[in-house]
């Protein structure tokens, strides 16, 4: 409202839009902090009428509506409150807003949340893959959209649409991997070996982490039935003409690889995002990706290239955190930076 609010005036013109429902009425008072009021039905479904005095007024509904009469019932009751409050407060309504339904318990969840905490309501229309492994929960949902899109433990990885995410953290076009030596950390889902193998490299060694990885034979699993639309055929097998995948951990392989002298024109880290926590002592996360970046650079070859993701725009704090982990590395680095929208995470990243 455009105006502090009569709770109690608000309290009696709603209450017979509620009351013609057949629902009970529980009515509580806290003297300046306005008026909580609880409805509820025969069949289960209530609604919460709060009003605050500063002049905000919410309607909470909740319901077992699996059919469209059901969700034509709610419709006419808001439709109701809606009339009756403009009805009470003439031009004095500042803005009316009615958000779409959460749907909670169906076979399909259609909510993940973005990196930086937003929920966003996908449109998924059917579970395809949905598994534990030893490390982590495995889904890939259908997208009308985005097409199908691998979930890892609750977090949105790749989607079929993502092609812009790959090419980004293959250099976007700007690299020439003709002949190269290439080193994949993760990269599970196999986007970006399958599109580094167009490439004509000399070898693309991609090596996964067990514990700490987006990555796991169970993904890869998945993927390779599922995501070929994303990998192609390159995980049918583990070992093609210019590329071998290796399901071990990555950080005894780079400590292996820097013993021996072995040396790759491009690393590419699909590994993790950059952690949300802007404390790194206090977060092994921060550890884990200092630990990468040293290996890295020591099987990198003097005017190699280190490939990335970061994590969406909106975490500046992290974002500028990770860059200062670039300057305590044990050998001098330049970096640079872009940003490109990924489509399944609806952010820019």
């Amino acid at each position: 409202l455009n105006l502090t609010a009569d709770c109690n005036a608000v309290l009696k013109a709603l209450q017979p839009i509620f009351q013609e429902q057949g629902m009970t009425e529980t009515v509580h008072n806290w003297e300046d902090h306005g008026y909580l009021a609880t409805y509820i039905k025969k069949n289960g479904s209530f609604a919460n009428l709060r009003i605050h005095p500063h002049g905000l007024v919410l309607v909470d509904l909740q319901s077992y509506n699996d059919h469209t009469k059901g969700r034509e019932e709610v419709d006419e009751l808001l439709n109701k409150v809606e009339e009756r409050m403009k009805e009470l407060f003439h031009g004095n309504i500042k803005r009316v807003k009615r958000l779409p339904a959460i749907l909670r318990g169906g076979d399909i969840d259609r909510y993940w949340p973005t990196a930086d905490g937003r929920l966003v309501e996908y449109d998924i229309d059917k579970v395809v893959y949905d598994e534990d492994s030893p490390f982590q929960n495995i889904k890939i949902l259908h997208s009308k959209q985005f097409g199908n899109i691998l979930i890892l433990s609750g977090d949105v990885n790749l989607a079929e649409s993502d092609l812009a995410y790959t090419q980004a953290i293959m250099g976007s076009g700007k690299e020439d991997y003709t002949g190269k030596e290439v080193l994949i950390l993760g990269g599970g889902d196999g986007g970006i070996l399958y599109e580094i193998v167009k490439l004509k490299p000399k070898m693309v060694t991609m090596v996964e982490i067990s514990f700490a990885s987006n990555i796991d034979q169970m993904v890869i699993d998945g993927c390779k039935k599922y995501m070929r639309k994303t990998c192609g055929d390159v995980l049918d097998n583990l070992k093609g003409e210019c590329y071998q995948v290796l399901i071990e951990d990555c950080i005894p392989v780079l400590k292996r690889y820097a013993k021996e002298g072995r040396m790759f024109d491009y690393v590419i880290n699909d590994l993790t995002a950059v952690p949300i926590s802007t404390s790194p002592e206090e977060d092994s996360t921060w550890e884990f990706l200092r630990l990468i970046l040293d290996l890295s650079m020591k099987v990198l070859k003097q005017d190699g290239k280190y490939f990335t993701q970061g994590n969406c725009i909106n975490l500046t704090d992290a974002l500028t955190l990770y860059e200062e982990q670039l300057s305590r590395l044990y050998c001098p680095v330049e970096f640079s930076k872009e940003t490109v929208c990924v489509p399944s995470y609806m952010e820019l990243y």
